[in-house]
């Protein structure tokens, strides 16, 4: 399905509502992530890669916030004719919908199960891939340890989650400078000042980022010893935890 260009802010509201993964968010997403997040299409590339050395025969993968499927495509692309199955899941029934149709649009041996509903109350078991591609900032901060607790033991022995996320900062310099090449990529996509404002200002209230020593204190407490940043670009970062 074709992304419609994203200009859900470029008028001015009076008051800006919080972000919500909507019909409206859905029709602009692809052209959204595109200007929004440096190096997405890098991830989702990667995605498949990962998939590739790590899926193994009937095993199921998890993509936990999968929005309109890319990351989905991607493994899938990768893994025919390994018996596995993939769970996909987003809260969102628009980006469910939009999801469908991008996946009936490609032939493959691998079975997807879409499924709309809250990824904290999905079961995780047999797995081989975990991805959470920009999704768990979006959780409130006390759900996080319990998702990656269940995460990790519904993991099978050498499996993997890839966890990319928006990051923050401890030190204040490389915080403004992270965050200021961030806003220039964006005006560089073509968003206006009134844009960049609205936006930020939708999701201040609905997208708490961590720092990175959070990521690893997190993931080291549920008990995967081996993790790394293995992409990043400005404040977005994609990680890799491997369960021995």
């Amino acid at each position: 399905m074709t992304s419609s260009q994203d200009n859900i802010y470029a008028q001015a509201c009076e008051n800006v509502s919080d972000f919500q993964f909507d019909e409206k968010v859905a029709g602009v997403f692809n052209d959204m992530i595109r200007r929004s997040v440096p190096g997405y299409s890098q991830i989702i590339n990667t995605l498949g890669a990962f998939a590739q050395r790590f899926a193994t025969s009937d095993s199921n993968i998890y993509d936990l916030g999968c929005s309109l499927g890319a990351a989905t495509l991607s493994v899938r692309r990768q893994i025919d004719n390994r018996n596995c199955r993939i769970i996909a899941v987003d809260n969102s029934q628009s980006m469910i919908e939009r999801c469908r149709e991008n996946l009936t649009a490609y032939v493959s041996s691998t079975p997807v199960d879409l499924v709309c509903g809250d990824i904290r109350d999905i079961k995780i078991e047999n797995a081989s891939m975990v991805i959470l591609n920009f999704t768990m900032q979006f959780l409130a901060p006390a759900d996080r340890d319990e998702l990656l607790s269940k995460i990790y033991r519904g993991l099978n022995p050498g499996g993997i989650l890839i966890l990319s996320e928006k990051l923050n900062f401890e030190d204040d310099e490389i915080q403004t400078l992270l965050y200021d090449l961030h806003l220039d990529f964006k005006r560089a996509n073509g968003y206006s000042e009134l844009e960049i404002s609205q936006k930020r200002s939708s999701l201040e209230n609905v997208m708490k980022p961590d720092t990175l020593l959070q990521h690893q204190d997190r993931l080291k407490q549920q008990g995967f010893k081996h993790f790394n940043i293995w992409f990043q670009c400005f404040n977005f970062a994609s990680m890799v935890a491997i369960k021995s």
